[in-house]
């Protein structure tokens, strides 16, 4: 195998060891929103064990990308590849994060009941869960479109959140115990709306990878 063909072969690693971390960080966090909703502990508790894996496929990634940098002399195109490869697994690492702090949340509130049944917030969980698998798609596709349109989809979270904190507020009186459980709450939204912010992260990191011009998609 040439030089330039063993590096393609490593390319081709990284993009499966990335898709490998996400599809796992999507299921950490449809796990984490889920044991909320049915307050689940021993689920809310396999989360927060998951998180060593997922901080250990950072690390794998991470050295693959120093060795490519390392090793291959790689050209501009390739290192914006490569550098997209490096922030990508920052941002999934980081959404994973959000989904173990759910889960903590989910423990927090041992021995209640919800105030009322979590609609909104699955919700929110679901766009944010679709933005993942779309960013990395654009990122194996190079696909600038598919990036730019998790734009669109922020929007309906951010306005998910502004619904969820408007309704929530609403619901706070005297009663601190409820209070402390809906403040909670508002905890749960942040971190997804977070995660949504992830997302459009990769996104403009695809963007850049692929024009070598900047975009915001977080505006």
């Amino acid at each position: 195998m040439d030089t330039r063909s063993g590096f393609h072969h490593s390319l081709d690693a990284l993009q499966k060891q990335l898709l490998d971390m996400g599809q796992s960080v999507e299921q950490l966090i449809h796990n984490a929103v889920d044991s909320l909703s049915r307050l689940d502990l021993n689920l809310a508790k396999e989360v927060i064990d998951s998180d060593d894996a997922i901080d250990e496929a950072m690390r794998h990634i991470d050295e693959l990308c120093l060795r490519l940098i390392a090793l291959q002399q790689p050209m501009a195109s390739d290192l914006r590849i490569i550098g997209t490869a490096l922030k990508i697994a920052t941002d999934l690492e980081r959404i994973a994060d959000h989904a173990v702090d759910i889960a903590k949340i989910t423990i927090r509130l041992n021995g209640q009941e919800l105030v009322k049944p979590l609609q909104d917030i699955p919700q929110m969980a679901e766009i944010v869960k679709e933005m993942l698998r779309e960013s990395l798609l654009s990122y194996t596709e190079r696909n600038v479109h598919r990036a730019a349109s998790l734009a669109d989809k922020d929007d309906r979270v951010d306005k998910l959140y502004s619904g969820i904190m408007s309704d929530i507020v609403a619901l706070m009186g005297t009663d601190i115990t409820k209070n402390k459980q809906l403040t909670h709450l508002m905890l749960v939204a942040n971190h997804l709306e977070r995660v949504g912010d992830h997302t459009t992260n990769i996104g403009e990191g695809v963007i850049y990878m692929v024009t070598g011009k900047r975009k915001d998609l977080n505006v």
